[in-house]
């Protein structure tokens, strides 16, 4: 399990990245469920949260984005001393460099991979849930980890995205289609962060994660709950990749202007051809993953 201020962390960037405005509601179990936590570490991070003065407690109510949360220059979660999340992640990207050039084994334990990055057995429990959680590890019966091999090869990447191009368009043709106006404007506003600095200067954690929103949003909209959970499902797993395509930050540029055509288009209730503007941009996505490809042959 977490830490009470690694979940805490993780709630932070969630307001961040959500671009939540001041009032908005955050109720414990749906952080729960997105964080894959229990109810009670949760609400330990929130009271943390209202302690740093980030969040606005309503007795019988609940917790709050707080105006200092919503503004954009509040001090960032490493300043409000939330947890030591820039050397988790510095380490969680050499494991998965490691991982993909083949420089790690497939079993490990615990005590090894303390010993080669340096961190604590609490530091290393964390960052191994984190990679549990996103789907390339496992725990061992009894003892130890074991890395997944999927995704480590070139067909098992192109089959991922093969994948997406099959089902998230078809996700925007579905008959119970309907994305609510407030996700449309956070989605979009995203992408406007982004063109405005974001790309430059957001973690490669944050540009992620703003991608797979956009994605997710789009097929939350569809209804399914088939699709909705198999394009989870991938992009769990897929992350463990999509953080070596940070190097060359030109690309985002034309995907955020892509994803704010896909936007208007829905917005405009021109749903097929908010599909086909869909399927040019995965499409375009698919034609360049021969680089990675390449990064990933053994």
């Amino acid at each position: 399990m977490p830490s009470t201020h690694a979940i805490a962390a993780q709630i932070y960037e969630f307001v961040r990245t959500e671009n939540l405005a001041e009032g908005s509601h955050l109720p414990a179990q749906m952080l729960a469920d997105r964080l894959r936590v229990s109810r009670s570490p949760v609400n330990q991070a929130l009271q943390l949260l209202h302690d740093r003065g980030v969040l606005q407690r309503v007795p019988n109510r609940g917790y709050f984005v707080s105006g200092a949360l919503a503004d954009s220059g509040v001090a960032d979660a490493q300043g409000l001393q939330l947890d030591d999340s820039n050397a988790l992640d510095d380490t969680y990207f050499r494991i998965a460099e490691d991982v993909l050039q083949d420089r790690l084994p497939i079993d490990v334990t615990e005590t090894m991979l303390r010993a080669k990055y340096g961190l604590t057995g609490a530091q290393m429990t964390q960052v191994l849930n984190r990679i549990a959680q996103e789907g390339w590890v496992s725990r061992k019966p009894g003892y130890g980890w074991t890395f997944s091999s999927m995704l480590r090869t070139p067909d098992s990447l192109l089959q991922s995205y093969r994948l997406r191009l099959a089902l998230e368009p078809a996700a925007l043709l579905e008959p119970g289609f309907r994305m609510d106006a407030a996700v449309l404007a956070r989605c979009r506003a995203a992408e406007e962060h982004l063109l405005e600095g974001g790309i430059e200067t957001d973690s490669a954690a944050q540009i992620h994660e703003r991608g797979v929103r956009f994605h997710e949003s789009l097929v939350e909209a569809s209804g399914n709950p088939f699709f909705i959970e198999t394009i989870k499902r991938v992009n769990r797993v897929r992350r463990l990749l999509s953080y070596r395509s940070m190097k060359d930050r030109e690309r985002y540029v034309e995907h955020c202007h892509q994803h704010l055509e896909i936007l208007s288009l829905i917005e405009a209730g021109k749903l097929k051809a908010a599909s086909d503007a869909l399927r040019m941009h995965l499409s375009s996505t698919l034609r360049n993953l021969e680089r990675i490809a390449g990064l990933l042959a053994s």
